[in-house]
């Protein structure tokens, strides 16, 4: 049953020069930055896939907070230096840097390499976001076995690599640290024809809540972030086509997508101390979608 997007007080999307800057929208933090809001300040962050999306949106959102940012990319260097450019003209107090850290957080050797040049680079390392994932649409009967273990590759093992090194720097020193997932609502909402992708994110909020509870004694935070429908390259399909969005914007209860700020700005906040006392948890910044957006009519009662 599709229920017609209705418009919402309150629900209109924020303007990002409050909060953070919109690699789409190419707005940037109002001068002086953030008012109360240096909230990663002075922390030293590695982000993975960073040169596009919400990766580029949590990396220039941590650097407008005064955080040294590692920009982690694949294969587009281009992008990735894109990304170094809005960080830098995001920074609004003159503190902290970016590097740039090549990487396929699929090989183990590459991660190492990854981690050794961002440790060096910045002295140490407090937070890590887990953010490069990947997905193909496939009926799942037709899944060739080489994208499957692809995804898986990229999306959890990836993670589970980036993490475990993460940790492994965090208890060589004192201070604990913060690893940040970017899982999916697809952790817990099916979602057919992408069966490695919601696989890879059901992997990922276990893996979340397995460090977070092994660690949470020593010092480590471990959380995650699930979004929904948002603004970002990788949904271009449908951001392009006006009658796609409307369909997709009907099944989200605040009628509407997001927008990367949005997330990073989650993000922003799981890494800073304001959240010390929060680990093993999946936020969902989705505009209700894991709300069982069907039931906003009663139908099961008769409406």
């Amino acid at each position: 049953m599709s229920i017609p997007p209705k418009p919402i007080p309150g629900s209109e999307a924020p303007d990002c020069r409050l909060h953070n800057f919109s690699p789409l929208l190419g707005i940037f933090p109002p001068s002086g930055g953030f008012p109360g809001h240096a909230t990663t300040q002075r922390k030293k962050v590695l982000i993975t896939g960073a040169s596009s999306g919400i990766g580029q949106a949590i990396a220039v959102r941590f650097a407008a907070e005064g955080a040294n940012v590692a920009i982690n990319y694949r294969s587009d260097a281009e992008q990735a230096e894109a990304t170094r450019a809005m960080c830098q003209a995001a920074r609004t107090n003159g503190g902290g840097r970016e590097i740039i850290v090549q990487a396929d957080i699929s090989r183990e050797d590459e991660v190492r390499a990854m981690f050794a040049e961002a440790i060096d680079e910045f002295g140490r390392l407090d937070v890590l976001v887990n953010n490069a994932g990947i997905q193909k649409p496939s009926a799942s009967h037709e899944i060739e076995t080489s994208d499957f273990d692809r995804i898986l590759s990229v999306n959890l093992r990836g993670p589970f690599l980036c993490s475990r090194e993460a940790i492994r720097h965090f208890l060589s020193r004192d201070g604990g640290g913060v690893i940040l997932n970017n899982s999916s609502v697809h952790e817990i909402i099916p979602k057919p024809k992408y069966l490695p992708y919601s696989v890879s994110k059901g992997g990922l909020e276990n893996l979340t809540k397995s460090l977070a509870l092994e660690y949470a004694d020593r010092g480590i935070r471990v959380n995650a972030v699930g979004p929904g429908a948002v603004i970002t390259p990788i949904n271009k399909s449908w951001i392009d086509n006006p009658k796609a969005r409307v369909e997709v914007e009907a099944h989200i209860p605040m009628g509407r997508a997001g927008k990367s700020c949005e997330i990073a700005a989650v993000f922003a906040f799981l890494a800073s101390d304001e959240a010390s006392y929060m680990t093993g948890q999946t936020i969902f910044a989705c505009g209700g979608l894991t709300l069982y957006p069907e039931f906003r009519v009663a139908w099961s009662s008769g409406e």
